[in-house]
């Protein structure tokens, strides 16, 4: 038997600009980021929720390239479509948005342009990936949780067979651009939602960061603009200095810190039918996972506490019904999530919980009572509430 070994290292700029009212004829931000010497096709994909709360943002899209059809030429106005996990849920969508590219001749040089929530993007992530092996896709996230977390990302998916992100690619965005005034129509629930993925990453990445979100609760609850901008921004630098320096981009390993509070939340998501949202559901998940820890000697009290403090006076419930739910063998259903979280990961488990704030530590196992012991604590918590 005869091998040949090569190390192939490809190198990629991910580029997160940051912007208010993008589309403004005088704002270059798109510009400067999509124009270079050759004239590009740009396809514009509008979640429909969004183009119904700002009816001007259409126009002012057509306007905008309009007015650079030299360097970027707009092939159609702005398609709309869903967003949401019913977007995540439709293959059909991903088909129809590929046969638009084909129709429109959208190639390797052209940009897919994707405004709207996290779902969407995972969508025209997946589209973008699997067009010609790789259109340019340029992201515009326009939830707090996209614009801090999953916008900025390298990962597409689509849900399937009855699982979260079963179908996915690992991309990275030819760029991505924040643009605040995007976030001004969301709801205060999707507001709130993102502040979810901060604590996260505070927690395993940044004790300092964690404490400023201490010292910020309320202004964040107020969604004062200045507070919610700081924590956009700093979201955004650790989860770039995560993929650029954590030595595993595309997850081929099993340890996935970044994950922390989620092999529960991605269940909960599921057991509510989606009626819970993504960062409620992973406030959960790492209240649940703190809890545990707590229980098994691993986090000191007085941390943990900080911690589940601070996701409630961010607005978060830290129990849900779905955590009492059992399966069709009466057992309870949460636990499920472990296997589903394991079968993901390639078949060890790897949880990350916490030894403390900025220090984790990786469970290829947890115990199922003191899982239940947990969830018992938090069921008492919210019944005291």
């Amino acid at each position: 038997m005869s091998i040949i070994r090569r190390t192939i290292q490809v190198a990629w700029e991910l580029r997160v600009f940051f912007t208010e009212h993008a589309f403004a004829p005088d704002n270059t931000t798109v510009n400067d980021a999509l124009a270079d010497a050759t004239p590009r096709k740009v396809f514009v994909l509008l979640e429909d929720s969004l183009a119904q709360a700002r009816p001007d943002l259409e126009h002012q899209i057509q306007n905008y390239f309009s007015t650079r059809a030299h360097q970027l030429r707009l092939v159609r106005p702005p398609l709309f479509v869903c967003g949401g996990e019913p977007a995540k849920n439709s293959i059909t969508l991903v088909t129809d948005l590929l046969g638009q590219l084909h129709r429109h001749h959208i190639d390797r040089q052209s940009y897919l342009v994707a405004i709207g929530g996290g779902a969407l993007l995972d969508v025209a992530g997946f589209t973008a990936a699997t067009a010609h092996r790789g259109l340019r896709l340029v992201r515009l996230p326009t939830t707090t949780l996209s614009q801090a977390d999953s916008g900025v990302g390298v990962k597409n998916s689509l849900n399937a067979f009855g699982h979260k992100n079963l179908l996915g690619t690992f991309a990275p965005p030819f760029a991505v651009i924040n643009d605040f005034n995007l976030l001004g129509t969301l709801p205060s629930r999707d507001k709130r939602s993102g502040y979810a993925e901060a604590v996260k990453i505070a927690c395993v990445r940044d004790a300092r960061f964690f404490a400023e979100m201490e010292q910020a609760a309320g202004p964040l609850v107020a969604f004062d603009d200045a507070a919610m901008k700081h924590l956009i921004h700093r979201c955004v630098e650790l989860n770039l200095e995560h993929l650029a320096t954590g030595g595993d981009p595309f997850e081929a390993a099993s340890a996935r810190p970044l994950d922390f509070g989620h092999w529960a939340g991605h269940k909960l998501e599921e057991l509510s039918g989606f009626r819970i949202t993504h960062g409620e559901a992973v406030a959960i998940g790492m209240a649940l996972d703190v809890t545990y820890a707590r229980l098994a000697g691993l986090l000191d009290p007085g941390t943990a506490h900080r911690i589940l403090q601070l996701l409630q006076q961010l607005g978060f419930p830290l129990f849900a019904d779905e955590l009492l739910n059992s399966d069709d063998d009466g057992q309870p259903a949460i636990l499920s999530g472990l296997e589903e979280f394991r079968e993901h990961l390639g078949g060890q488990l790897s949880v990350t919980l916490l030894t403390g704030l900025a220090r984790t530590v990786q469970v290829h196992e947890m115990d199922p009572a003191r899982i239940m012991a947990a969830v018992g604590e938090l069921h008492h918590h919210a019944e005291k509430s």
